[in-house]
């Protein structure tokens, strides 16, 4: 057991709101509500009100660009590129919803590393996103309060308007499980493991792809905003070699789903693999990342929900945490 991994700096949150006005969320609610994240954060966090963050003289200290679109660099693993952003948001479950006047609306939203310490001014920017209207109706709605979570989804209230953010741990604690030989990965949200840049659809996936896309970005998000990484090139080889022994057989759907790209300015339909895999061998070296992988995501668009699963025993009945 790693205790680098078992005690790991993470934080998940949830939301809760007040509709105050007729608000409706698309099927997938994910990038919408990071759009609106996004653009509130950036309204909060920007001092020079330019329209982009090219060139700025504050960008290294701004907390903009260090929570929402942190700077391409090189990682430990040569290769330059823009780091995973430290957050998560879990939507509402699948399925358009038209929210009236009176009606809660929950969702999940985890921060990482350094990424804890921005929870005051990301619970800002979602209030104000939510004044300011999310959705294709631009329905609103008031903060009511924000909970803490640990790692068997016991909620602790820590915070409410008006009130201080109440203390609370900044790691999530792992429980001693020893590693199964057969274990079910239950994907919620669409998985996209990508291939020259194409979603990889289920007759194609391997379970080797999976696990070394699960350690690459828990060691990647270790380094960008936690204590370091994980594992070293050598260490991805030598893990890479045992990953290739594990077996699978999944039991996936496709499903596609829309959203609209602002960046871009035009709308994308995009797709992923939901249902069970099961993978079955050594499964040891890669427990407690496929564990911590349940709050983290897998595959492409992990920061706005897709790619979340939870793990079941054998008889899919017990939830491993």
């Amino acid at each position: 057991m790693d205790e680098r991994l078992t005690r790991f700096p993470l934080v998940r949150y949830r939301f809760e709101f007040e509709v105050t006005a007729p608000l409706r969320l698309p099927d997938y609610a994910g990038s919408a509500l990071r759009g609106a994240f996004g653009h509130a954060l950036r309204q909060l966090a920007c001092a020079t009100r330019s329209p982009t963050c090219d060139g700025c003289a504050l960008r290294p200290t701004c907390p903009y660009p260090a929570i929402f679109s942190p700077t391409p660099r090189k990682s430990s693993l040569g290769a330059l590129a823009t780091p995973p952003v430290p957050y998560v948001i879990e939507p509402p479950e699948w399925g358009a919803r038209n929210y009236a006047p009176g009606e809660k609306l929950e969702f999940g939203f985890t921060l990482i590393g350094q990424g804890i310490e921005h929870l005051p001014l990301c619970i800002m920017a979602w209030r104000r996103a939510f004044a300011r209207g999310v959705g294709a109706g631009h329905g609103c709605a008031e903060l009511r309060r924000v909970n803490a979570l640990d790692s068997s989804g016991t909620a602790r209230t820590i915070h409410q308007p008006g009130e201080a953010i109440a203390p609370h741990p900044r790691h999530l604690q792992l429980d001693t499980v020893p590693a199964p030989q057969r274990i079910t990965l239950r994907f919620d949200t669409p998985l996209r493991l990508q291939e020259n840049g194409h979603a990889l659809p289920p007759a194609r996936l391997a379970p080797r792809p999976l696990l070394t896309a699960l350690l690459r970005r828990v060691s990647l998000i270790s380094e960008y905003h936690g204590e370091g990484p994980l594992w070293q090139p050598a260490d991805f080889t030598r893990l890479g070699a045992l990953a290739g022994n594990i077996q699978g057989r999944n039991e996936f759907a496709w499903r596609d789903w829309s959203r609209h790209s602002s960046r871009q300015q035009r709308s994308m339909t995009l797709g992923g693999c939901v249902g069970d895999w099961q993978l079955q061998g050594d499964l040891a070296p890669f427990w407690d990342v496929l564990r911590l992988g349940q709050f983290l995501h897998v595959g492409k668009e992990a920061s706005f929900g897709l790619g979340r699963y939870r793990l079941f025993d054998t008889a899919a009945s017990i939830v491993a945490r």
